[in-house]
């Protein structure tokens, strides 16, 4: 099998290990066996839409990797199109999507003008790559061709050698609850902190994993949440750890709750499922595609923080239920592919796509 030479475009430090860079890390690490080779070109990232300064360079940098196929992620798709239309003697073009044209959480002028310019280049694209159901729903809504679209999700393991932390993540109370997440407006933080302060003191310590200086003045907000009387001693913050140190984390956690309303797919989720963790957050998002509620988890109203602190309570006090929940969030999550299934299929749809360009050719 000739190897199938793949230039992944993205925005920023392609090394950034979370989102969809984590998605492109984990298929690009894997390439190789699956008779690939995934090489990154990267606009810089600044203000929008100043990234777009560099589209000359970014082209002469896919034409020297001379690729078999363009993949355009979703986070710079906008910012290129306009380059990649212009442009002649480019491969066939892929997009891969981990959210819906305009992005998500941007102000409404911006919001407008990058949905169309996302348009404009996925109207190019011949093959979108969708790393969710709900966002393919979503997608299907705005008038995609499904037949363009295949959905692509994350793997759900973790670090094949997880670094477990030290002590007890519960702390002598009843329930150790896990959060992974940056500390950002949408990860729903001060609507869990919130929910979290209502249960009884002896009822669970909440673990928060993640990057805690995405959004500064976020951040500010979070931190003084949890000086609070009614949090302090209750919240452990943990900052950004190692892949494997987050694999120990699900393993020693019992619960896992994230209060996000805007997840593409939710990998995190995937993950603590894996683990055995039952999940608990916003009936929202991709959360109902992978976990029933009463089932593998407890899927709440959006905003009703009184029902998360009650899904939060009840895992944390019964252990039984508990239990019961997690075994069936680890059988769930053996239905989910593995980062070699990901990867399997997305370079054979990128492999397919190729191969059917060569052919059209005179």
């Amino acid at each position: 099998m000739t190897e199938l030479a793949v230039t992944l475009l993205t925005l920023g430090d392609p090394a950034t290990m979370t989102g969809g860079y984590l998605y492109h890390r984990r298929v690009a690490d894997r390439a190789p066996q699956h008779g690939a080779r995934v090489q990154f070109v990267s606009l810089p990232k600044w203000r929008f839409p100043l990234p777009a300064l560099a589209g000359a360079t970014m082209l002469r940098k896919i034409h020297a990797q001379r690729p078999d196929v363009l993949l355009v992620d979703s986070i710079v798709a906008g910012l290129a199109g306009p380059w990649l239309g212009a442009a002649r003697g480019l491969p066939p073009i892929a997009a891969i999507l981990h959210q819906p044209p305009g992005g998500i959480d941007h102000a409404a002028g911006r919001q407008r003008t990058q949905a169309s310019l996302d348009r404009a280049l996925y109207k190019r694209a011949q093959r979108m790559i969708i790393a969710s159901e709900d966002l393919a729903n979503t997608l299907r809504q705005q008038g995609f061709d499904p037949e363009s679209l295949v959905v692509v999700p994350p793997g759900r393991d973790a670090a094949a050698d997880p670094v477990d932390p030290s002590g007890d993540l519960r702390q002598d109370r009843q329930a150790a609850i896990l959060s992974v997440g940056n500390w950002m407006a949408r990860k729903g933080l001060l609507d869990l902190l919130d929910a979290f302060s209502n249960l009884p003191p002896n009822a669970a310590t909440l673990h928060l994993v993640g990057d805690e200086d995405v959004e500064p003045e976020y951040a500010a907000r979070v931190r003084a949440r949890i000086q609070r009387p009614d949090l302090r001693d209750r919240v452990v913050t943990h900052g950004v750890v190692t892949p494997a140190e987050v694999a120990g984390f699900y393993r020693k956690a019992d619960i896992f709750a994230l209060a996000s309303t805007r997840e593409p797919y939710g990998t995190v989720y995937g993950e603590a499922m894996a683990a055995g963790l039952p999940v608990v957050g916003w009936n929202a998002g991709n959360l109902p595609h992978l976990a029933q509620h009463g089932v593998e988890g407890l899927a709440v109203p959006p905003g009703d923080r009184v029902a998360l602190t009650g899904a939060l309570l009840r895992l944390a006090t019964d252990d039984a239920y508990r239990a019961k929940m997690a075994a069936a969030a680890r059988r769930k999550a053996d239905t989910f592919p593995t980062w070699d299934d990901t990867s399997r299929m997305l370079f054979t749809e990128l492999r397919a796509l190729a191969e059917r360009v060569r052919e059209a050719q005179p």
